[in-house]
């Protein structure tokens, strides 16, 4: 296996920086948004994003932390029924701006799962995703209304984002597995096994 980082913990800062002055400047009313993380590395990163956008406009915006698990598509019907769900959102989304936080984008089906389990919280105004890295390779046809970084990357390569909060480490990486043999797989990213 080898690796080649591609961001690093400076790059992030002011990678997250700009994003939040695009929120801001896009979200008129930004006392109307609602920042949610999906489970991991969405979560820390919507945090920082809302301490970003506290510092440049003066608002605090409320944050929760999002569990797809129960909506995703590629899990077997008995995992499902064993899932107790971690989602945790302070506030009502009814109404509300909703703005999706992950930190790499792929298939798309992470985040179809995230939108279906806000609407079941209620009907929000509008759902806006943002996402730190964004890899190419759509199944859905959903595209990130911010994201940090575009790398085209193949299929068989994994986007690795480390956190401090989660990884003791800030950065960002290629990495290239060795291909298997028949019978065996290849351990997806993310604490889910995929990358949405």
């Amino acid at each position: 296996m080898s690796e080649k980082v591609i961001l690093v913990g400076e790059d992030i800062r002011r990678t997250l920086a700009r994003i939040a002055h695009e929120i801001i400047e896009r979200n008129r009313a930004p006392e109307n948004l609602v920042l949610v993380g999906m489970y991991t590395r969405g979560v820390p990163l919507a945090q920082r994003l809302a301490k970003n956008i506290e510092a440049f406009g003066g608002v605090t915006v409320p944050v929760g932390a999002l569990d797809i698990r129960p909506y995703r598509d590629d899990l077997p019907a008995e995992m499902l029924k064993t899932i107790t769900p971690r989602t945790e959102i302070p506030v009502s989304v009814v109404d509300k701006t909703v703005v999706l936080v992950d930190d790499v984008l792929y298939t798309g089906r992470s985040f179809r799962a995230a939108m279906d389990a806000i609407i079941d919280l209620g009907r929000p105004q509008s759902i806006q995703l943002v996402v730190l890295i964004d890899r190419g390779h759509r199944e859905l046809p959903i595209r990130a209304d911010y994201a940090g970084k575009n790398v085209p990357s193949a299929r068989d390569e994994e986007i690795a984002v480390r956190l401090i909060e989660t990884d003791g480490v800030d950065e960002v990486a290629i990495v290239n597995r060795p291909k298997v043999r028949a019978g065996n797989r290849l351990p997806g990213g993310g604490e889910y096994g995929t990358q949405g």
